[in-house]
């Protein structure tokens, strides 16, 4: 889906995501460019403990299952449980490869219920034929530009200010360790 969304094609050869890719994209809303950062994690149990510090900070969650393999849908939950343990994102419930209907096990209704019981947003997209991607990253972009607006940042999410003076009285957060820049 990455892939279709940054660079406009999946090859055909494309293999999983192993340990942790890294994307950005510009989007143009009403005049102002919202950066979109997107952190793509493996889905592997081997590379789960990479995942938290990556969740923390995100704005958008977005939870795929492939609608030709029930254990994928299946996995929704642990997912779901895992980042709401983390984080408090908005999420995003994906249902991918539907450009292959016939082989389809998990249906949309089931996608949709599982959508609606948790709160969150759904879509089915195919990153092999572009099937609602462009739509699914707008909707991310949105909401991005929404949460800069909106949400004020706390104090301690506010950028250090550049003056060495205030620098200097500002107290270390780490605390017994060093700190960098």
């Amino acid at each position: 889906m990455i892939n279709q969304c940054i660079y406009g094609s999946v090859s055909a050869e494309h293999q999983p995501t192993v340990g942790i890719d890294f994307f950005a994209k510009a989007y143009n809303i009403d005049n102002k460019v919202v950066r979109v950062q997107i952190w793509d994690t493996a889905g592997q149990e081997k590379f789960h403990s990479l995942i938290p510090s990556y969740i923390r900070p995100s704005t958008v969650t977005v939870l795929c299952y492939d609608i030709t393999s029930r254990s994928s849908f299946e996995g929704l939950d642990r997912w779901f449980k895992m980042v709401t343990e983390i984080a408090n994102p908005q999420f995003f419930v994906v249902g991918n490869k539907v450009d292959l209907e016939d082989q389809r096990v998990v249906s949309t209704e089931e996608g949709q219920k599982f959508a609606e019981a948790h709160q969150t947003q759904f879509i089915e997209t195919s990153a092999r034929t572009a099937t609602n991607i462009n739509e699914l990253f707008d909707r991310i972009a949105h909401i991005n530009l929404n949460q800069a607006t909106t949400t004020p940042k706390s104090a301690e999410e506010a950028p250090a200010p550049l003056d060495g003076k205030q620098l200097a009285e500002q107290p270390n957060a780490q605390s017994g360790g060093s700190s960098c820049c």
